[in-house]
């Protein structure tokens, strides 16, 4: 088992020394992880070639659909705004609210990036974050980095709670329970990260003169709406209701209680004309359709659903055991309604249909490095889950770790979203075997809930060093190679959080089983 379980760990550590050591881009570094798990689990774990080819292929049928479509449609979106102006008259309305750098990073990556990753997921926020942060002159990589990091407390958010209601539908617990549980862990970090995102953003300690009660009303604002709706209304509109009262609570203030600095002020925005309600709205309807479309077709309006829910087709890919149909939602996909809102929106705002083939043409031929990353380190994913590579790695820990695996259990849910870059994978990949883990250490119910959900907690820290969404931010704002740096930076920011979140989990099953 020892011996499988270094073989295991092979792709992951040759990922990280190629973006961290090598400083391979990330299109390059997640190619030779796709090959190195191709070959330990063909040669190590006893994978048949044929199913090694066909988990690759689910793996690129997942990259392709939804994830690479969701971030085509939301970078077009984004980038037919700037076409149409409406980007232009966006940023002076945000203008009008702040005129401090700072102010800006809270309100568009974390409240407004916040409203955008639980709508939607799979990277629109760090997508459509970044490159408007970077459009009013914040320095690209600065604008990575924050996106990165505001999108990662919210990840076990995304898609109207997807991750969470997935978790508790994997490991049988209630879904309301497990937000809660997750909210609860992440809650210190949630509170923290605002500040940590200025102190980045600013370069130092410094930056947070003038800043502290707005850090604190945005965190707070977040943390106290998500507890409540996971609490009364269920995982699907915690964070919703956390990333609508946090943004609206940063504009409301920093209006009430202007900040002021010279050295943060906005150098690339322009006195604000008069913008009238129409041009407002015009320059608003890509992310108010979206937000519609995504509500309408949700699971909260069952009868659209689970009306347009039936335009899917299935087919199976992988051919080894275990095997399941892989589905591909036309309609109910983020991607899909993101588009939607972009091209009706980009009629409304004057755009033709060849400028909108243009826009578009030219949105895909600069992101093919970040398509290659997201069909190499889905590929891998595959591979790993499938041969049992995932699972050795996960079983020797609780074996090695005991009556300790709660501390651990964070890290493994971290792991899984690093790997696959995302939340509800994670949970399919270890939302059981938490439960199953917590189960064997003499775990109570609600011990096995809470384990259940950190889970979901650790996934979220994962996120901050996921070479898929550095690739999602850096596709974003339309630069390249930088993928090391920032990888380097974020496992900076990773390694305490893992280590606070381990501490939460392992004090806290004893709390909530005292109750």
């Amino acid at each position: 088992m020892t011996t499988l379980f270094f073989a295991a760990l092979v792709p992951i550590i040759l990922l990280i020394i190629a973006l961290s050591g090598l400083k391979l881009p990330a299109y390059q570094a997640c190619t030779i992880a796709l090959v190195s798990s191709f070959f330990m689990a063909t040669q190590f774990f006893g994978m048949p070639y044929t199913d090694a080819v066909t988990a690759a292929l689910e793996g690129t049928a997942m990259a392709a659909w939804p994830i690479i479509w969701v971030i085509i449609a939301a970078i077009f979106t984004y980038n037919l705004s700037v076409f149409t102006k409406g980007m232009d008259t966006i940023k002076e309305m945000l203008g009008s609210v702040t005129t401090d750098e700072r102010v800006l990073v809270l309100l568009i990556a974390w409240g407004f990036g916040g409203f955008l990753e639980c709508m939607s997921g799979f990277g629109t926020a760090v997508a459509i974050g970044a490159s408007m942060l970077a459009s009013i002159g914040i320095n690209p990589i600065s604008a990575i980095i924050v996106c990165l990091l505001a999108n990662a407390m919210q990840s076990s958010y995304g898609s109207i709670g997807l991750p969470l209601t997935t978790l508790a539908q994997l490991t049988n617990f209630d879904s309301a329970q497990i937000a809660t549980f997750a909210t609860l862990q992440l809650g210190t970090l949630i509170v923290i990260m605002p500040f940590l995102m200025v102190v980045i953003f600013g370069g130092s300690m410094k930056a947070l003169n003038g800043m502290v009660p707005i850090c604190l009303v945005a965190g707070l604002g977040f943390l106290v709406p998500a507890l409540f709706a996971g609490s009364f209304m269920g995982a699907g509109l915690s964070g919703v209701a956390g990333a609508i009262f946090s943004m609206g609570l940063i504009a409301v203030y920093a209006k009430k209680f202007p900040v002021h600095s010279s050295e943060y002020e906005i150098k690339s925005v322009e006195e604000s004309s008069e913008i009238t309600f129409d041009k407002g709205l015009k320059a608003w309807l890509p992310f108010i359709l979206i937000f519609v479309f995504l509500i309408a077709t949700s699971k909260l309006v069952p009868p659209i659903n689970e009306l347009l829910i039936q335009a899917k087709t299935s087919i199976q890919i992988y051919t080894g055991e275990g095997a399941g149909l892989y589905t591909f939602s036309w309609i109910v996909t983020p991607g899909t309604l993101i588009m939607l809102a972009a091209v009706i929106s980009g009629f409304v705002q004057g755009a033709s249909v060849s400028d909108m083939f243009s826009v578009l043409g030219r949105t895909i031929r600069t992101m093919i490095p970040t398509f290659i990353t997201m069909i190499t380190i889905i590929s891998t994913a595959r591979i790993m889950g499938y041969s049992g590579m995932i699972t050795t790695m996960a079983t020797v820990t609780v074996a090695v770790t005991g009556t300790m695996y709660p501390f651990i259990s964070p890290l493994i849910g971290s792991m899984g979203s690093f790997i696959t870059g995302s939340a509800t994978t994670s949970g399919v990949l270890f939302g059981k075997l938490q439960a199953d883990a917590a189960l064997a250490i003499g775990a109570t119910e609600i011990g096995q809930s809470w384990m259940a959900a950190a889970n979901a907690a650790g996934a979220c820290v994962g996120k901050i060093i996921s070479p898929q969404s550095i690739a999602i931010g850096v596709a974003a704002v339309g630069i390249h190679g930088v993928e090391s740096q920032i990888m380097k930076f974020a496992v900076k920011v990773y390694l305490p959080f893992v280590i606070l979140m381990g501490a939460i989990v392992y004090f806290g099953r004893g709390i909530v089983e005292s109750l």
